[in-house]
Protein backbone atom coordinates (compact mmCIF):
# COMPACT_ATOMS: atom_id res chain seq x y z
CA UNK A 1 0.00 0.00 0.00
CA UNK A 2 1.28 3.19 -0.90
CA UNK A 3 2.25 5.97 1.57
CA UNK A 4 -0.49 8.49 1.98
CA UNK A 5 -0.81 12.45 3.18
CA UNK A 6 -1.21 12.77 6.83
CA UNK A 7 1.70 9.23 7.31
CA UNK A 8 5.01 8.83 8.97
CA UNK A 9 7.54 7.92 6.95
CA UNK A 10 9.06 4.39 7.43
CA UNK A 11 11.45 4.05 9.58
CA UNK A 12 14.80 3.06 7.43
CA UNK A 13 18.62 3.33 7.22
CA UNK A 14 19.68 5.04 4.07
CA UNK A 15 23.28 6.30 3.20
CA UNK A 16 23.45 9.91 2.70
CA UNK A 17 26.35 11.59 0.74
CA UNK A 18 28.57 13.59 2.31
CA UNK A 19 31.86 15.84 1.68
CA UNK A 20 33.07 12.75 4.19
CA UNK A 21 31.94 9.88 2.43
CA UNK A 22 28.45 7.84 2.70
CA UNK A 23 27.29 8.33 6.46
CA UNK A 24 24.33 6.10 7.48
CA UNK A 25 21.43 8.23 8.47
CA UNK A 26 18.09 6.76 9.87
CA UNK A 27 15.09 8.24 8.27
CA UNK A 28 13.89 9.61 11.92
CA UNK A 29 16.74 11.57 12.34
CA UNK A 30 17.23 13.01 8.66
CA UNK A 31 13.29 13.77 8.94
CA UNK A 32 12.68 14.92 12.02
CA UNK A 33 11.95 18.20 13.17
CA UNK A 34 12.77 19.68 9.52
CA UNK A 35 10.80 20.11 6.68
CA UNK A 36 12.18 18.39 3.75
CA UNK A 37 11.32 18.12 0.26
CA UNK A 38 11.77 14.73 -0.73
CA UNK A 39 11.99 13.50 -4.94
CA UNK A 40 12.59 10.18 -5.91
CA UNK A 41 13.86 8.84 -9.02
CA UNK A 42 14.23 5.43 -10.92
CA UNK A 43 17.65 5.81 -11.12
CA UNK A 44 20.56 7.90 -10.82
CA UNK A 45 22.24 8.77 -15.00
CA UNK A 46 18.87 7.53 -16.03
CA UNK A 47 17.97 10.18 -18.94
CA UNK A 48 14.64 11.76 -17.67
CA UNK A 49 16.09 11.55 -13.58
CA UNK A 50 19.97 13.48 -14.81
CA UNK A 51 17.92 15.75 -17.92
CA UNK A 52 14.45 16.77 -16.33
CA UNK A 53 14.05 15.63 -12.55
CA UNK A 54 17.08 16.23 -10.79
CA UNK A 55 17.80 19.70 -12.79
CA UNK A 56 14.86 21.16 -11.85
CA UNK A 57 15.45 20.55 -8.19
CA UNK A 58 18.77 22.42 -8.87
CA UNK A 59 17.33 25.61 -10.43
CA UNK A 60 14.47 25.85 -7.64
CA UNK A 61 16.16 25.35 -4.81
CA UNK A 62 16.74 28.57 -3.70
CA UNK A 63 13.02 29.51 -4.35
CA UNK A 64 11.92 26.06 -2.17
CA UNK A 65 13.96 26.95 0.48
CA UNK A 66 12.86 30.29 0.58
CA UNK A 67 9.36 28.86 1.47
CA UNK A 68 10.21 27.56 4.49
CA UNK A 69 12.10 24.11 3.84
CA UNK A 70 15.00 22.78 5.11
CA UNK A 71 16.51 21.13 2.38
CA UNK A 72 15.70 19.35 -0.83
CA UNK A 73 16.86 15.50 -1.08
CA UNK A 74 16.82 13.12 -3.61
CA UNK A 75 16.38 9.52 -2.72
CA UNK A 76 16.83 6.41 -5.39
CA UNK A 77 17.30 2.43 -5.26
CA UNK A 78 21.01 2.77 -6.34
CA UNK A 79 24.24 2.66 -4.07
CA UNK A 80 26.13 5.49 -2.51
CA UNK A 81 28.97 5.00 -4.64
CA UNK A 82 26.44 6.04 -7.68
CA UNK A 83 24.90 8.54 -5.70
CA UNK A 84 28.13 10.41 -4.57
CA UNK A 85 29.09 10.39 -8.66
CA UNK A 86 26.08 11.63 -9.57
CA UNK A 87 25.88 14.62 -7.69
CA UNK A 88 29.49 15.46 -8.71
CA UNK A 89 28.60 14.77 -11.97
CA UNK A 90 25.54 17.29 -11.84
CA UNK A 91 27.06 19.74 -10.11
CA UNK A 92 24.30 19.12 -7.29
CA UNK A 93 26.72 18.52 -4.80
CA UNK A 94 26.38 20.17 -1.48
CA UNK A 95 22.92 22.17 -3.00
CA UNK A 96 20.91 18.43 -3.15
CA UNK A 97 21.12 15.81 -0.48
CA UNK A 98 21.77 12.80 -1.58
CA UNK A 99 20.05 9.61 -0.49
CA UNK A 100 21.25 6.20 -1.40
CA UNK A 101 18.41 3.38 -0.74
CA UNK A 102 20.23 0.61 -2.28
CA UNK A 103 18.07 -2.23 -1.25
CA UNK A 104 15.20 -0.49 -1.98
CA UNK A 105 14.36 -1.18 1.50
CA UNK A 106 12.51 2.43 2.39
CA UNK A 107 11.30 2.91 -0.99
CA UNK A 108 9.18 -0.76 -1.02
CA UNK A 109 8.11 0.10 2.60
CA UNK A 110 6.70 3.38 1.26
CA UNK A 111 4.99 1.48 -1.44
CA UNK A 112 6.79 3.22 -4.24
CA UNK A 113 8.90 0.50 -5.40
CA UNK A 114 8.65 -1.71 -8.50
CA UNK A 115 9.72 -4.37 -10.15
CA UNK A 116 12.09 -3.86 -13.79
CA UNK A 117 13.64 -6.96 -13.01
CA UNK A 118 12.91 -7.68 -17.06
CA UNK A 119 14.30 -4.97 -18.55
CA UNK A 120 17.53 -6.00 -16.11
CA UNK A 121 16.97 -2.82 -13.72
CA UNK A 122 15.84 -4.70 -10.53
CA UNK A 123 14.00 -3.37 -8.26
CA UNK A 124 13.79 0.87 -8.71
CA UNK A 125 11.62 3.82 -7.27
CA UNK A 126 8.22 5.20 -8.46
CA UNK A 127 8.91 8.92 -9.64
CA UNK A 128 7.74 10.93 -6.88
CA UNK A 129 7.79 14.20 -4.94
CA UNK A 130 6.42 15.17 -1.29
CA UNK A 131 6.60 17.48 1.29
CA UNK A 132 8.09 15.76 4.81
CA UNK A 133 7.18 17.81 7.86
CA UNK A 134 9.24 16.28 11.28
CA UNK A 135 8.98 13.22 9.47
CA UNK A 136 5.07 12.90 8.23
CA UNK A 137 4.22 13.22 4.95
CA UNK A 138 2.06 16.61 3.87
CA UNK A 139 2.10 16.53 -0.03
CA UNK A 140 2.78 13.37 -2.40
CA UNK A 141 2.82 13.75 -5.83
CA UNK A 142 3.11 10.52 -8.08
CA UNK A 143 1.32 9.06 -11.56
CA UNK A 144 4.54 10.76 -14.15
CA UNK A 145 4.47 8.61 -17.41
CA UNK A 146 7.40 7.40 -18.31
CA UNK A 147 10.19 9.92 -19.65
CA UNK A 148 8.08 12.53 -17.83
CA UNK A 149 8.53 14.60 -14.70
CA UNK A 150 5.97 17.08 -14.64
CA UNK A 151 4.08 15.70 -12.03
CA UNK A 152 6.22 15.40 -9.48
CA UNK A 153 9.03 17.97 -10.93
CA UNK A 154 10.07 21.41 -8.57
CA UNK A 155 7.88 23.98 -10.49
CA UNK A 156 4.74 21.53 -8.58
CA UNK A 157 5.99 21.49 -5.35
CA UNK A 158 6.87 25.50 -5.73
CA UNK A 159 3.60 25.44 -6.16
CA UNK A 160 2.88 23.75 -3.58
CA UNK A 161 3.96 25.22 -1.17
Amino acid sequence: MTIAVGEKLPEATLKRVTPDGAKDVSTAEFFGGRKIVLFGVPGAFTPTCSNSHLPGFIENRDAILAKGVDAVAVVSVNDHHVMTAWARFTGAEGRIEFLADGNGTFIDAMGLGFDMSGGGLGRRSLRFSMIVDNGKVTMLNTGDKPGQAEITGAARILEQL
